[in-house]
């Protein structure tokens, strides 16, 4: 049990930093020399605390990750890499509006152009678009948003 005592205050110390996933907060304790079974126990005891939640968890990273101007499926790579479980994905995403990723598209554009309607610099902004996880035809709405924001300018 004492064992178990200090896989608890290690998983406190750890949690500390940032927020976790189960399957994050599993793994990190086993990587640090707990056992299997103390470390599942710490994890069962921390979500009944209310300490580890995916489904906030879930949220946050949705939502950071849209305001820094990714798409979905870049951020359905993050759920993927924290240990989400997958019953939040789409839920999640669906929670943030078209609005605030064509947004954030728009605002990603408008940093990395800076005023240019180059075409090989859109073309260029667009693939950009695409590897930040926003489909094609999401990043080329962003390019025509982008590019009538900047006549009226």
């Amino acid at each position: 049990m004492d064992n178990l005592e200090n896989t608890k205050k290690r998983a406190l110390r750890i949690l500390g930093n940032r927020n976790f996933s189960k399957q994050e907060m599993h793994k990190r304790l086993v990587s640090k020399g707990e056992t299997e079974e103390n470390a599942a126990e710490t994890v069962r005891w921390l979500v009944e605390l209310g300490y580890i939640n995916d489904s906030d968890y879930a949220t946050l990273i949705a939502r950071h990750y849209t305001a820094k101007g990714y798409g979905a499926a870049r951020i359905k790579n993050e759920f993927f890499k924290r240990g989400i479980p997958r019953d939040y994905w789409e839920e999640k995403l669906a929670e943030i509006s078209e609005t605030e990723q064509s947004d954030a598209a728009l605002e990603f554009l408008a940093k990395k152009l800076r005023g240019s309607d180059d075409m090989d610099d859109l073309r260029r902004a667009s693939d950009a678009l695409v590897r930040r996880g926003y489909s094609y035809d999401e990043a080329r709405a962003a390019v025509t948003n982008y590019l009538e924001s900047q006549e009226g300018q």
